[in-house]
């Protein structure tokens, strides 16, 4: 019997207790959003999901960027493959067991291989990474969401209301602003907490003079946050040290 066919004699309800199971034992789930892309989400995701493994949490990391997956190439992953086992699917490692990590990038052939599927198939694959993967004990898993409110960000909400919280990602210039404030809307409509709003590239600091020049504007991220009540988290400067980190896969 194929895959295919074997995937779709699965039992839904078998699948549905198979995810409560797995998200028994997490403690704490963190989902990374923004309505806008290139404000440096996935970055914000890894740096964020490795600072609490550092910390000495057990952290996982879930990719549900299936058109675009960073999260393998920022943490040098993308010559690994997910382990299968029965139907469990084993994480990816992230220097031994510091971080388990779940993404499409481990699936495809390639960095260029390009992903065209709709929203069922998207929907199956992120319940997969909930209900499949053998995610263990956690105390924190970070979700890196892509851009925008359609069907990715939905599935999350959806499969994991009530269990986590999102922290909005923008940069500080109203182009963006104008597009992470639907996504506070989104998670106000599906009733998704948040924890709080990151400005990035908040400000380029020379690093031979020393003063702050404002290229993306400045302080949208904190008066988008003042306008909704929810909390500022806090500003990551435009730091070329951070995009050659990312470039050169060394979170």
């Amino acid at each position: 019997m194929s895959t295919c066919e074997q995937d779709n004699q699965r039992n839904p309800l078998l699948d549905d207790l198979a995810m409560a199971e797995k998200l028994s034992k997490i403690n704490q789930i963190i989902v990374v959003l923004s309505g806008k892309g290139g404000v440096g989400k996935s970055t914000v995701a890894v740096n964020l999901a490795l600072s609490l493994a550092l910390r000495g949490h057990k952290t996982g990391l879930m990719d549900v960027d299936i058109h675009g997956p960073s999260v393998p190439k920022l943490l040098n992953l993308t010559d690994k493959w997910p382990e299968v086992k029965g139907e469990d699917i084993i994480p990816v490692e992230y220097q031994s067991d510091l971080l388990k990590v779940m993404s499409m990038g481990f699936l495809l052939q390639g960095t260029e291989q390009a992903v065209i599927w709709r929203g069922p198939l998207k929907y199956g694959m992120i319940k997969d990474f909930i209900g499949r993967v053998q995610w263990g004990d956690l105390d924190y898993l970070v979700v890196d969401c892509p851009p925008g409110t359609g069907d990715e960000p939905l599935s999350v909400a959806q499969f994991l209301k009530g269990k986590a919280k999102a922290v909005i990602v923008t940069t500080p210039q109203h182009v963006a602003t104008i597009d992470v404030e639907k996504c506070i809307t989104f998670c106000k409509q599906l009733e998704l907490p948040m924890v709080g709003v990151i400005e990035n590239m908040s400000g380029f600091v020379c690093p031979q003079c020393g003063t702050t020049v404002n290229i993306f504007s400045k302080g949208g991220g904190e008066t988008l946050a003042v306008q909704y009540g929810i909390p500022f988290l806090g500003s990551i400067p435009l730091d070329p040290d951070i995009a050659q980190s990312g470039d050169e896969e060394r979170p």
